[in-house]
């Protein structure tokens, strides 16, 4: 017997690439976890005599002898098959799309970085020529717009988009998965974001905000994922981690969203058990003080502080300077020979202005000439940290309307970052 399954809390991508797994693999039989997202259990509840799924406990498990595994990468969140596993002649399928590679050793393995599992899939089912339904290829553009949150999320690839079109030609209904994917959001959500509002804790780790927020859950409460995403957009901050715990069920559950400049959520959390994407992961812990793990993953952060791109890895260096009290003849000089359009000013090595050619305008005559520089400098200095990122670099820039940064350390200069400099990483663009 073949069967196929995906991870637990089946989100609607792994949930399409479970069913494209029948279309690859015919007389395949799909399992599907006990736990599945909310809006997951809401579609099964009107197509279940569409998609014949099963659950492990429908499963005589003596009798798999090939194990179909999609949209993850890890043996510890598949639902109990410690059975099948432990099968030495069990024949093992991978199909999976996450950055970082799993403990699941298969004898046959598409793993490729994507913005959703089931653009692989698809992939394969176009090289095959097969023919799919409506409902069909409505479900896999359901799960490919939540997986790369709609072409927004900066894992998504120009692929991604190509089998956004082929389902839409094979006749998906944007109308349907738009309603697929509305999230549930009621009462008990509403409260759990207030909580979590309530009780935030933010710091600055390696020049990234995170926001941690620690809150007890009674009874089940669904979307949590939904609620952790909305607290990261009111609080605009890099990354969010909702530590959600509950006496009773002896676990915690960790959800972890971020910008696309943020901390890569998917690596930190996988560390704890989890995994997920560079913007959002979920980990599931035996029960621990949630103060423990919010000690772990600030820890995690700082250990990663090499994971992205910084601004000490685009500053120039050593940087061209003026004294404060250097004649305007010699900054004339200076921008000549150096080709550049403003420097810093320093005064004793520290950072006291900067000054461009906008500045120099001002000088009229010759006995401006030999005015100081300070007399013309801009003293409201927009400076940024070397851990900082070039996100947060670019967005002082667009609201100071400036062309550099100078990068500041214990009050010193130690580099410049300009407005090249960020739109050449943004359009990826650096030199190896």
């Amino acid at each position: 017997m073949q069967i196929i399954t995906t991870h637990k809390n089946t989100d609607f991508d792994g949930f399409a690439s479970l069913i494209a797994g029948t279309v690859l693999y015919p007389g395949a039989v799909p399992v599907i976890p006990r736990n599945i997202n909310p809006n997951v259990k809401s579609f099964l509840a009107i197509h279940k005599d569409l998609f014949d799924v099963r659950t492990v406990d429908d499963i005589e498990l003596e009798k798999v002898t090939s194990l179909v595994v999609v949209d993850v990468n890890q043996w510890h969140r598949l639902d109990d098959l410690r059975k099948v596993r432990a099968k030495p002649s069990l024949e093992v399928i991978l199909w999976d799309h996450h950055p970082d590679k799993g403990d699941i050793s298969a004898n046959w393995v598409r793993h490729e970085p994507m913005g959703a599992n089931i653009t692989l899939m698809v992939r394969q089912m176009r090289h095959e020529g097969k023919s799919i339904t409506p409902i069909h290829a409505t479900l896999f553009l359901t799960g490919l717009h939540e997986d790369t949150g709609s072409f927004m999320f900066p894992s998504t690839r120009a692929e991604d988009a190509v089998a956004a079109a082929y389902l839409m030609d094979a006749g998906a209904d944007l109308n349907v998965v738009g309603s697929l994917l509305r999230p549930a959001y009621g009462e008990k959500q509403k409260n759990v974001l207030f909580e979590m509002l309530k009780s935030g804790e933010r710091e600055t780790i390696n020049g990234f905000k995170v926001s941690f927020h620690k809150v007890d859950i009674e009874g089940h409460v669904g979307s949590l994922s939904v609620v952790t995403q909305m607290c990261r957009e009111i609080l605009n901050v890099d990354a969010v981690f909702g530590i959600f715990t509950g006496q009773k069920k002896g676990k915690s559950i960790v959800i972890g969203r971020s910008g696309a400049d943020g901390p890569n959520v998917g690596t930190l959390l996988r560390s704890l058990g989890g995994g997920g994407h560079p913007g959002a992961g979920s980990a599931m812990a035996d029960f621990v003080n949630p103060d423990t793990i919010q000690e772990m993953i600030s820890d995690l952060i700082r250990g990663n502080q090499q994971a992205s791109v910084q601004i000490s890895d685009l500053m120039s260096f050593p940087v061209t300077t003026i004294a404060a009290d250097a004649p305007m003849s010699e900054l004339r000089k200076l921008l000549r020979e150096n080709g550049c359009t403003g420097v810093p000013v320093v005064e004793d090595d520290r950072l006291v202005g900067v000054i461009s050619r906008r500045d120099f305008k001002k000088v009229r005559n010759n006995k401006g000439l030999k005015a100081p520089v300070k007399a013309f400098m801009s003293k409201d200095i927009k400076t940024i940290e070397p851990g900082r990122s070039p996100m947060q670099a670019a967005r002082l820039m667009v609201k100071h309307d400036i062309g550099r940064l100078p990068v500041v350390e214990d009050d010193r200069i130690i580099g410049i970052v300009t407005r090249s400099d960020v739109m050449l990483y943004f359009y990826d663009m650096l030199p190896d």
